[in-house]
């Protein structure tokens, strides 16, 4: 499904309203948003990222995790170019299926593995 510049905007905004519930986490960027907290980054919000024509969050996730997604629902999750050899995973936000409270448990994750320690013990 190819998501209309409004329907970008609004997977944009809900995913920044997820992001920003989390304790001291930050947003920068515009079409591809950066997720931070104390200047670590636990998410990013690509919109066709280098042409590919997705709308996904991506994140990190914990060690072992990421082929068995990948392979579980290949046309849901990726590996993203850089950051996928460092753990981190592409979940496309632009199907028709996107379950909400599933991308926020992903964020969680991240959050948690990239937050100073008692940051994320706040986070659960």
């Amino acid at each position: 499904m190819r998501a209309g510049p409004a329907a970008r905007l609004d997977l944009r905004t809900r995913l920044v309203d997820t992001c920003l519930a989390l304790p001291e986490a930050q947003a920068s960027g515009d079409q591809h948003v950066r997720f931070h907290v104390r200047n670590k980054t636990f998410g990013y919000f690509l919109d066709d990222h280098h042409g590919d024509g997705r709308v996904a969050l991506c994140c990190k996730v914990p060690t072992g995790d990421l082929d068995p997604l990948v392979a579980l629902d290949p046309e849901r999750f990726f590996v993203p170019q850089y950051l996928g050899p460092r753990g981190w995973i592409g979940v496309r936000l632009d199907l028709h299926d996107v379950e909400w409270d599933e991308i926020a448990k992903f964020v969680g994750v991240s959050y948690r593995l990239i937050a100073p320690k008692r940051l994320a013990t706040l986070a659960r």
